[in-house]
């Protein structure tokens, strides 16, 4: 059984504190189909990624950040089939406020609707699309998370469900744990993978150290 000695945590946000699967498939595809892009394509890249990257990639002809808002304000606006990860609420409500943090490619919008309507505590440090020059996999978004928390990379544990995420927080130097959420485990880089957070528990918070314990 794993256990990961850290400083702070930070997690992603969609596919690991909330599964909302079904609604980003739904409304990329919306928006897809409106300007002709086939949505398969769109949707095997769109996971981890910010919108606007994934905007400019298949619609560079288009005003990537007019678009990024169109999206994702009709994904704040639909909830159908979102839903907390398993173990989640009570996983965040056992972790010191100030240890944790939520580093997301989605816009401020979209990750604070997110949470506040699956009953999830807002962090208090959020990052989002707005805040970094680079997105995952580009190590930034971590970088300032972590900045955020004032711990150094390296001590840093991160809960992540995409390859970009995996990559990113492994460019920031940093412990990553999959879950197993959105894409096929093998398709996972992480050495430790779990399906939810009933698998992952606080053991233990001395010496200004969280003991994570995991349960593959």
């Amino acid at each position: 059984m794993p256990l990961f000695s850290c400083s702070a945590i930070l997690f992603d946000l969609d596919g690991v504190l909330v599964d909302s699967t079904p609604v980003v498939d739904r409304q990329y595809r919306v928006w897809a189909k409106e300007h002709g892009i086939d949505p398969d394509a769109v949707m095997r890249v769109a996971h981890g990624v910010r919108t606007v990257e994934v905007v400019a990639r298949f619609a560079p002809h288009l005003d990537a950040l007019a678009e990024t808002r169109k999206i994702e304000e009709r994904e704040a606006a639909d909830s159908d089939g979102v839903r907390v990860i398993p173990g989640a609420l009570a996983f965040l409500s056992s972790l010191p406020s100030e240890r944790w943090a939520v580093v997301t490619s989605g816009m401020r919008l979209l990750a604070t609707n997110r949470l506040q309507r699956c009953g999830l505590p807002l962090p208090r440090w959020l990052v989002t699309a707005e805040d970094v020059q680079q997105g995952k996999p580009h190590p930034e978004p971590y970088l300032k998370g972590a900045q955020g928390l004032a711990v150094e990379p390296r001590d840093c544990l991160v809960f992540e469900d995409s390859p970009a995420g995996i990559e990113a927080a492994r460019a920031a130097g940093m412990n990553v744990v999959g879950l197993t959420t959105t894409y096929p485990v093998e398709r996972l880089s992480a050495a430790v993978k779990v399906r939810s957070f009933e698998q992952v528990r606080l053991a233990g918070a001395g010496n200004g150290k969280l003991q994570i314990e995991v349960a593959e």
